[in-house]
């Protein structure tokens, strides 16, 4: 009678447990199957595309990494310098403003006072310590600059001048750029320009007179501005 009963207990677990798992095969067997759909020509060539757009990305950033690496390397190696430069700075600051005294003192001696007086404020200027060296460099290209513009200009001014052995007080002097710098006396009676060769005046004839006039109006800006000839001594050749 236990032998029945144990039979019986048994067949009832299995008819039991059978439906359960029945469905727990069954899903498993969907799962297999969706994933073994199929994938369509569309869905294969979108993901190709994804793909080698991803891969030309991975490749940009890899330039640009590389770039920003030797960007990094380089501002490595100018702070290394930065020390060396600083020192070499001062020294070449002054050599600028000995050059530029140079300069003045060959050059046209037109606004003579004017352009040494800037040259001794830049002595001045380099010896101080504290102004910066930005500042420094910056008054002294400035100062360069005034002169690079002396040559592409043009005007006039009044000043005393001693010619023959007598001073006139108020003498015109018309300067064109650097290869004219002749002076008129005020009777129009006297004339002169400036020779490079000998750092002197020396006369010039009346022929002379009417265009000199006519060019002093003109930078003075009483007539429009016209052409004119006027006389320019060629400097030294060898």
């Amino acid at each position: 009678m236990r032998y029945l009963n144990s039979g019986l207990a048994m067949a009832l677990l299995v008819s039991v447990a059978a439906p359960a798992f029945a469905q727990e095969e069954g899903e498993q067997q969907e799962q297999e199957e969706a994933q073994a759909t199929p994938v369509t020509v569309e869905q294969y060539a979108a993901v190709l595309k994804d793909v080698d757009g991803l891969v030309v990305y991975n490749d940009l950033l890899q330039r640009q990494l590389e770039a920003q690496q030797a960007e990094v390397e380089r501002l490595r190696q100018a702070i290394d310098q930065v020390p060396e430069l600083e020192r070499q700075i001062p020294p070449l600051l002054g050599r600028m403003v000995d050059a530029l005294e140079q300069f003045v003192e060959l050059d046209v001696p037109f606004a003579a006072e004017e352009r040494a007086d800037r040259v001794a404020e830049l002595k001045t200027l380099v010896e101080r310590s504290d102004v910066t060296d930005a500042e420094k460099a910056r008054r002294i290209f400035e100062a360069w600059q005034i002169e690079n513009e002396y040559g592409r200009d043009y005007d006039a001014t009044v000043g005393p001048l001693e010619i023959d052995g007598t001073v006139y007080p108020e003498v015109d002097f018309l300067r064109i750029g650097r290869v004219a710098y002749v002076y008129q006396t005020p009777d129009r009676e006297l004339m002169g320009a400036w020779d490079p060769r000998t750092d002197q005046w020396v006369p010039i004839g009346s022929e002379h007179r009417n265009s000199v006039t006519q060019a002093l109006r003109m930078a003075r800006s009483q007539v429009a501005p016209d052409l004119v000839l006027v006389p320019m001594i060629p400097p030294q050749t060898e």
